[in-house]
């Protein structure tokens, strides 16, 4: 394949992350593709044209309603170290599509602008609404089960002295 763009690799990437169970949606895409990249987003018509390259070599695929990698793409996908950081990954896939050479073509998958900028947009408006929290790990805590410290140091909580009344 011939030549090799960066948002390539970085679309190939934040497919595997965001379709491993079920194909992804265009929103979850846009999540994965934007932590892969440390928050950017590339432009909508880069994005377009990097859908219909890698629909046309047959390394994405569109399957019930999302999208998800081919035969092909796992297989290539199934080189990387859990260990590399994002930077590492996306040379690593760099190079690997730089030797990849596609058998076939296939139908090329067709993304509009509108599209990815309504996924963009639901994307954004998430990232306001929780404004710094990271919405995968951050989980309300229970207040009944929490005592704060200064409660027990100011002994506003009796506990029983282990010091024996003569």
């Amino acid at each position: 394949m011939y030549p090799v763009y960066d948002d390539d690799a970085a679309l190939l990437l934040s497919l595997t992350i965001a379709a491993k169970r079920r194909p992804a949606a265009l929103d979850e895409i846009i999540t994965a593709l934007a932590m892969a990249q440390h928050g950017e987003i590339p432009a909508k018509s880069k994005l377009v044209d990097a859908f219909a390259r890698m629909g046309v070599c047959g390394l994405i695929v569109e399957a019930e309603g999302g999208y998800t990698l081919s035969a092909e793409g796992q297989a290539m996908m199934t080189g990387q170290r859990a260990k590399d950081d994002s930077a590492t990954r996306l040379a690593h896939i760099k190079q690997q599509l730089s030797n990849f050479d596609p058998k076939e073509k296939h139908p090329s998958i067709q993304v509009t602008q509108e599209q990815l900028l309504a996924a963009i947009q639901s994307y954004k408006a998430a990232q306001h609404s929780h404004q710094g929290k990271n919405i995968q790990t951050d989980k309300p805590k229970s207040k009944r089960s929490w005592i704060p410290t200064k409660d027990l140091v100011q002994g506003k909580q009796h506990l029983p002295s282990k010091r024996r009344k003569p």
